[in-house]
């Protein structure tokens, strides 16, 4: 090939022409991987935890401490919460409603700034944007300052503006619902949620913010008694419970699980711990914001080095090591042992 040959090839394939400018929620579409991973279960799934964990951050600000989520028989979700709502006053830099903003636009939230979130379990995520842009429909109710806010989204595109009513003196309440159908021309291998899927993510999710209660309701189909399957998941005890629960059919070598909690410079640190006599391995989950790290992190291998460290200390204070001997190993501490962390 000759170098006009060559150059004339070049000049034709990559032009400014050749140059994508994505609008708005476009890129989502066009790239739907890039943001929830990919567009089989894994991704269909995960735009349920997106709206999840905007209620969760909710509960862990203080401000909730009821969830619901009810897959529906049309294939959409449904997720309610009794939180402070989404605002709907006018954004100052999108001249939109902040509602209609946080729904159109990427990485738009409170859990960027200062003061909106302490804590949050959704900065992992891609936020509400996503799933609007990756649905057919998205409604959205805010319940909040005594109105009743109302707004439809189609592929990522508002239907309408916002709409408003006030609240009846009887019904005054806050919060958020949001319903969401997952496009087919997206999600092509499978449209279905699977319940078990769902079910285990919500179970963990009550476990680590105790005191707050999560609804699971499919009404996909009826049981054998004409309602719906549904469960409660709602613990106090937090992730004392949670480690009582994996231990159930374990036989502890203490009754009593060993709970520790502190902060320090902002960090609030909590762990849950208990030994079994009848497993040789441990069970260590991690979590950081109610994500579970499930590659470790440098909080896991802190408390494998402080437990170690903590161990053999005692056992040459009780006398049970002598100074010449070797130092237990961090993994035979840990046999039988079942820890919660986060």
């Amino acid at each position: 090939m000759s170098e006009e040959t060559r150059s004339n090839k070049v000049s034709n394939e990559y032009g400014a022409e050749q140059i994508q400018v994505l609008e708005g929620l476009e890129p989502v579409r066009k790239r739907p991987g890039m943001y929830i991973g990919s567009t089989g279960p894994r991704g269909l799934h995960h735009l349920v935890y997106e709206v999840v964990d905007n209620s969760v951050d909710e509960a862990l600000a203080g401000h909730c401490d009821h969830i619901e989520i009810i897959l529906k028989a049309d294939g959409s979700a449904l997720i309610s919460d009794n939180g402070r709502g989404i605002p709907t006053d006018i954004h100052p830099r999108t001249g939109k409603s902040a509602l209609e903003t946080v729904l159109t636009v990427l990485h738009a939230g409170g859990k960027f700034g200062s003061g909106g979130y302490k804590v949050s379990g959704g900065l992992h995520g891609v936020g509400i944007s996503v799933v609007n842009a990756l649905s057919e429909w998205v409604e959205v109710t805010v319940y909040r300052d005594g109105k009743q806010f109302n707004q439809r989204f189609e592929k990522g595109i508002a239907k309408g503006d916002l709409e408003v009513k006030n609240q009846s003196q009887q019904s005054k309440r806050t919060g958020t619902t949001i319903s969401f159908k997952p496009d087919p021309l997206i999600f092509t291998t499978v449209i279905e949620f699977e319940y078990s899927v769902l079910s285990s993510r919500l179970r963990e999710l009550a476990y680590l913010n105790g005191g707050v209660k999560i609804i699971f309701r499919d009404e996909r189909q009826f049981l054998k008694d004409n309602s719906f399957r549904e469960e409660i998941y709602f613990y106090q005890g937090g992730i004392k419970e949670y480690v009582q629960y994996m231990n159930s059919e374990k036989e502890s070598l203490h009754p009593e699980i060993i709970y520790v909690d502190s902060q320090k410079e902002n960090v609030y640190v909590e762990a849950a711990l208990q030994w079994c006599s009848d497993v040789y391995s441990d069970n260590i989950l991690g979590f950081a914001n109610n994500i579970r790290t499930i590659d470790g992190g440098t909080h896991i291998e802190g408390l494998k080095t402080v437990l170690t460290r903590t161990f053999n200390n005692f056992a040459k204070k009780r006398s049970k090591r002598k100074d010449g001997d070797k130092n237990l190993a961090g993994e035979n501490i840990r046999e039988g042992l079942t820890v919660v962390f986060r």
